[in-house]
């Protein structure tokens, strides 16, 4: 690291394979949100970053949600909110609400990487983040063998609102680290939609 860098080396920072979904909104020119079409209404659907398998992106993922790097996801959310202030998406949300772990991985890790991410993006865009406005009922398996199908399976019936009042008319950023399929994002949006929120919009640090 040069001076002035901090977690990211501006050498790495460059050569990081960004996206530009904001750039498209909500339309189809957005692959991230034709994700949600017909499954369950996004409002605006961002990633920061393209996952690669064994590139930049996978090795800052693993360190992390597994070498402690807490800080690391509260500093891409940083940058990726004012990217997203840039462009004036911070007036369209309320509130920001993480993915939440079980309690057990809570535990173990003892932070929940997408809260992190969520603190950083609500620093720079200028939002509340409310990191137990969700819960996971079940500590469910790991999604990242499964396919469609099994992932959605995995997470239905898994999430709840313990309080309402949270989110009720209001339009929610829902974060999480990766998107893959978006499962889990679908099934947390069902239950954020269900408990009054007025609109769910997601992002995440990643999406593959």
């Amino acid at each position: 690291m040069a001076r002035g860098e901090k977690f990211i080396c501006t050498n790495c920072s460059i050569k990081l394979p960004y996206t530009d979904f904001h750039v498209h909104g909500a339309t189809e020119h957005n692959p991230l949100q034709r994700r949600f079409w017909g499954k369950v209404p996004v409002r605006f659907a961002f990633a920061y970053l393209y996952f690669v398998p064994k590139g930049r992106v996978q090795r800052l993922l693993h360190q992390l949600k597994y070498k402690g790097a807490q800080e690391l996801g509260e500093h891409l959310g940083q940058r990726y909110g004012s990217l997203l202030s840039d462009h004036q998406y911070n007036q369209h949300f309320d509130v920001i609400v993480p993915v939440p772990l079980h309690k057990y991985k809570m535990r173990r890790r003892g932070y929940n990487q997408a809260e992190s991410f969520g603190l950083g993006l609500s620093q720079s865009m200028n939002l509340p983040s409310y990191g137990h406005a969700l819960v996971r009922k079940a500590n469910t398996a790991t999604q990242t063998r499964k396919n469609r199908f099994d992932r959605w399976k995995n997470v239905e019936d898994v999430f709840q609102v313990p309080r309402p009042e949270q989110v009720r008319d209001k339009h929610v950023l829902l974060v999480d680290d990766v998107m893959t399929t978006g499962a889990t994002l679908e099934a947390c949006a069902v239950v954020l939609l269900a408990a009054g929120a007025k609109e769910v919009s997601v992002v995440t640090i990643a999406a593959a």
